[in-house]
């Protein structure tokens, strides 16, 4: 069983637009996975902004490789690395802990990723309008 930050399961960080190193929804990782897709962000204007500064498109479709290209509120596993580069620039995007990687920890300390912590709900439509 894969386990997130917090110690429990780790749980569907997206599922549309389906995300994750192996697209299956989940921030599961592996030592194929160099960029290591472990953090389950819910990404922001400036945090993609950010990315494309730094050579990391990720509002443009590539459907080659199954991507969609991201909008402010998709949630997404992002690269530790480049999510811990737009938190030093201050543009990080909040994170879902429940659908983070434990191995994140290899890269971001607990205790920052706690300082972007959100609960958002797999189904928007609990939201209300």
């Amino acid at each position: 069983m894969e386990r997130n930050v917090l110690g429990g399961e780790l749980e569907l960080c997206s599922a549309d637009p389906l995300t994750g190193w192996f697209r299956d929804g989940s921030c599961r990782t592996a030592s194929a996975d160099r960029g290591s897709h472990t953090i389950c962000a819910v990404v922001t204007r400036d945090f993609l902004d950010h990315q494309r500064s730094i050579g990391n498109d990720l509002s443009t479709p590539m459907p080659q490789y199954r991507f969609p290209g991201l909008v402010p509120g998709d949630r997404w596993c992002v690269t530790a690395p480049n999510w811990l580069l737009a938190h030093e620039a201050g543009m990080a995007a909040p994170v879902v802990l429940a659908a983070t990687h434990e191995r994140v920890v290899d890269v971001v300390p607990f205790e920052i990723l706690e300082g972007y912590a959100v609960d958002v709900p797999p189904d928007l439509s609990e939201l209300g309008e």
